[in-house]
């Protein structure tokens, strides 16, 4: 059976903008300012002309006013730069249904159709889009292009994370090692934008920290989507009868009644949240908390209109 994204389902947060925070370089017209000054859309300031150089963009009415030469200097608009970066690791397949779908969900579907509206912005605002993928390795990496072409492969590139992880079970996650690498491979002064729950060392996450900012440090703008199912991941909302738990990603059993371990449980995987969101404050980055339960468009259309009322 092949997934593939249903389309019908990005078309209501088509019509919104993605807003980058931060001062972006780049080259194509779009919705994003430049630091950098060439002649294009919009008026910056005047210089003094430089004897030698093209007088295509002498402000003569100045000139008459002033009898001086000075060159008009416009700001560039420009496309954004971004690089989405997906967590592959087998924990992203909880909960594991036969048939995940937007309205029934796993973190991958969750993340796939996330990471597809963005991109649908994207394009229509001319911007360039990237896709890292990871898992104990980083499994693809592209540079972040705007054309059709490019457009289309990353689509189905997503699409083949639709289909359940049966055949690709106990895939660890290495989030440290490969954020690291994202971060020196990115062009710089980007918007990279994280779909991952995180779920990596929480005994000792100062290594994973550390490389978010990595990420901050190379003067990307970061968004983290957290991505959990808050009613058993955080709050280990599970009946009360015996279970057989299983770590994706290792494979190690456990049985054991619910009501045994969840006051402890929910103590330390919500401190461990809690510190998370607390170093992304510290180091300015966009922590999103995404409960797979209220469905991708209900996460993604508030925080599209708060970023288009702040930036």
């Amino acid at each position: 059976m092949k997934y593939s994204i249903d389309r019908e389902r990005l078309q209501p947060l088509s019509k919104l903008e993605f807003y980058a925070k931060q001062v972006v370089e780049g080259f194509i017209t779009g919705l994003h300012k430049s630091p950098f000054h060439g002649f294009s859309v919009e008026f910056a300031e005047h210089r003094l002309y430089n004897s030698g150089e093209s007088t295509r963009h002498i402000d003569w009415k100045l000139f008459a006013k002033t009898e001086r030469l000075y060159v008009k200097r416009y700001e560039e608009e420009t496309n954004l730069r971004c690089q989405i970066i997906l967590d592959h690791s087998s924990s992203m397949y909880f909960p594991m249904k036969k048939q995940p779908s937007p309205d029934n969900p796993n973190k991958m579907t969750f993340s796939v159709y996330a990471a597809a509206a963005l991109l649908q912005l994207l394009k229509k605002q001319r911007d360039a889009a990237g896709l890292s993928v990871f898992s104990d390795k980083i499994e693809m990496s592209t540079d972040a292009r705007s054309s059709d072409m490019h457009q289309q492969h990353l689509y189905r590139t997503l699409e083949n994370f639709l289909e359940p992880d049966d055949k690709n079970t106990h895939r660890t996650t290495s989030a440290v090692e490969a954020l690291h690498l994202i971060a020196e491979q990115v062009h710089k002064r980007s918007l990279v934008v994280i779909f991952s729950d995180m779920l990596e060392n929480i005994d000792h996450p100062g290594t994973l920290f550390s490389a978010l900012q990595h990420l901050k440090y190379n003067k990307h703008e970061v968004i983290l989507f957290h991505v959990h199912d808050k009613n058993q991941e955080l709050d280990f909302e599970f009946k009360q009868r015996p279970y057989r738990f299983v770590d994706m990603e290792t494979g190690e059993k456990i049985k054991l009644m619910p009501e045994e371990v969840r006051e402890r449980y929910r103590e330390k995987i919500n401190s461990y949240k809690e510190e998370l969101k607390l170093k992304c404050g510290q180091y300015k980055i966009e922590f999103v908390e995404a409960d797979i339960n209220k469905g991708f468009e209900q996460i993604m259309l508030p925080f599209l209109v708060k970023r288009s009322k702040l930036y």
